[in-house]
């Protein structure tokens, strides 16, 4: 971290300067053999917090299970509009910064020169924010929004009387990827960008704590030390906390839905309960033996599995289909870009409301953690490059799986729609954990690739909740990086005890509860980052022009 008072850092050359002090508030101590260090305000507000809300859902389970059905619908009826509107103005910010001389400004400084080199600098962004979701939803998204969703009011290939009309095959087939690529797109890339491009700058340009607090400087001056600022963190480590639990429910309900699949383990939430709690306790195991041990050694073999899964699904499915749907889907999704991130005029709730509006708020809430974490690993790259990398190369690497796994799926509905098992997951019968063994069932060697499917997500499930405690034990101990391991196993657990109570009080639409809950008072922050980033490139600029 570079910060004036760290000895270590190189120096910097800021217009904001503070005699502020990492862990100056902290609170450090033992009890018995366990170290701790952690912020007096910041974590002991936030785990009481969590605490009350843990315990209050599993006493009044119906009772949370009512309020979480109506933060839903109120987040995706009443604030759709804004969800939509903020989004679209993140992607608009971006650009803006590229085309402008703001785009020249490199974080760290002049001097400043990238740590990483492109490959890996791109494995890590790909890497960075994606996760259990591509399991969960890349089969699961293009055939449901092909037949069902019908983004922007498509027609459906499917008659009233469910026959199928293969005149609407490839237009609905095309729709339905570029709706899925909305959702994975450049828009939520947007979103970590705001948060990463402030964390940065304010980090290794301006010398400030490696804390989202340190974006509000320029608007709260030594005020974001106190209150305001403790307010700011906790609601970050709210945002993050509950954007984890949503990735953890559904990893551990695709878990358990493929061992039902492959060896007829029963499908309950008792199960769910019991996957989570089981590799918590692995993540427990990878919290203890740190970064290069554990999270480090897990990513490494989870990336090589994600690879090798891929192209057998390239490879032993159509794969000229394949390749052409993702082409297709990608045509689609440029052209139609505008009306699909379109907030008024839209007559397809079914679309804009249960699933973009979800999507827009899950971006949010994961900010936090994946904005960190790019901002750690972006340091000597301009303001421009940043932008641009950030924006494009995920979002391609993620349309390519997703177009590669949705296209087979759709191939495999339409050759045989009264057969498929993906029209009775994800259509007939709505079962959306199970869409990607559907898909797997008529591709060769269906238990081995099934099997593989669930190790994948459990170990996306570690990881996911590794680094997250790390991103949380960073908030909570005053922007430390260097934090008692044991802080770090604390955060999840309680990030495995939130996904259990959220299952318990209402399974799917909980965890969305619980996304669009902490979203909306974070998009506020991150609206107010805005201003900071324009305040902090401004000084930038002036600086280069002495």
């Amino acid at each position: 971290m570079n910060h004036p008072n760290d000895p270590e850092s190189p120096s910097v050359t800021s217009d904001m300067q503070t005699d502020y002090v990492v862990g100056q508030d902290n609170i450090k101590g033992q009890l018995g053999p366990i170290g701790f260090d952690i912020h007096n305000r910041v974590f002991v507000v936030s785990a009481l917090a969590s605490a009350i809300f843990i315990v209050l859902t599993l006493l009044f389970p119906e009772r949370a299970g009512s309020t979480f059905q109506s933060i839903v619908a109120f987040s995706t009826g009443t604030l759709d509009w804004y969800f939509m509107i903020l989004v679209d103005f993140f992607i608009l910010f971006c650009l803006a910064l590229v085309v402008l001389p703001y785009g020249s400004v490199r974080l760290g400084g002049a001097d400043a020169r990238p740590d990483h080199s492109y490959l890996s600098w791109f494995a890590m962004l790909f890497t960075a924010g994606i996760g259990i979701g591509l399991l969960f939803f890349g089969v699961l998204e293009p055939v449901y929004h092909a037949n069902v969703s019908l983004p922007l009011g498509i027609a459906s290939p499917f008659g009233a009387d469910g026959a199928l009309n293969p005149a609407a095959v490839d237009n609905a087939s095309a729709m339905g990827l570029a709706g899925t690529y909305l959702h994975w797109g450049i828009h939520g890339w947007a979103v970590y960008i705001v948060m990463a491009l402030a964390l940065g700058l304010f980090t290794y340009n301006k010398g400030l704590p490696f804390s989202i607090r340190s974006a509000f400087f320029p608007i709260l001056g030594e005020r974001v030390w106190g209150w305001w600022g403790h307010v700011i963190d906790i609601l970050a480590v709210f945002s993050t906390l509950f954007g984890l639990a949503t990735s953890l429910g559904l990893g551990a309900q695709q878990a358990n839905a493929g061992m039902n699949f492959v060896f007829g383990l029963e499908v309950s939430t008792l199960t769910q309960v019991i996957v989570i709690i089981l590799v918590t306790a692995v993540a427990l195991v990878s919290v203890w033996r740190g970064l290069e041990g554990g999270l480090k050694k897990l990513s490494e073999i989870n990336m090589i599995l994600a690879v090798l899964f891929f192209f057998f699904v390239l490879f032993a499915g159509p794969t000229l289909l394949a390749m052409a749907g993702f082409w297709s889907g990608l045509t689609t999704y440029v052209t139609d870009f505008i009306p699909l991130s379109a907030p008024f005029g839209r007559e397809d709730d079914a679309y804009r409301q249960s699933w973009t509006i979800f999507y827009w708020a899950w971006w949010i809430s994961w900010a936090p953690f994946v904005g960190m974490f790019i901002a750690r690993v972006s340091r000597g790259r301009t303001v421009r490059e940043f932008i641009l990398c950030v924006l494009l190369v995920p979002s391609l690497f993620i349309f390519i799986w997703m177009g590669v796994f949705g296209s087979t799926a759709l191939e495999q509905l339409y050759a045989d729609p009264v057969g498929s098992l993906v029209k009775e997951y994800v259509i007939d019968n709505y079962r959306p954990e199970l869409s990607l063994f559907g898909m797997l069932n008529e591709l060769p060697l269906t238990g081995l690739m099934s099997t593989l499917g669930i190790v994948l997500a459990l170990i996306f499930f570690v990881t996911s909740s590794d680094s997250g405690s790390l991103v949380i034990d960073t908030i909570t101990a005053g922007g430390k990086i260097d934090a008692p391991r044991p802080q770090r196993m604390f955060w999840a657990v309680v990030e495995g005890l939130i996904a259990i109570v959220l299952l318990i009080g209402g399974g799917l639409t909980a965890l969305q509860a619980g996304v669009t809950a902490t979203a909306i008072p974070f998009s506020i922050v991150m609206l107010l980052m805005c201003y900071s980033i324009i305040k902090a490139l401004n000084g930038e600029l002036r600086l280069i022009r002495k």
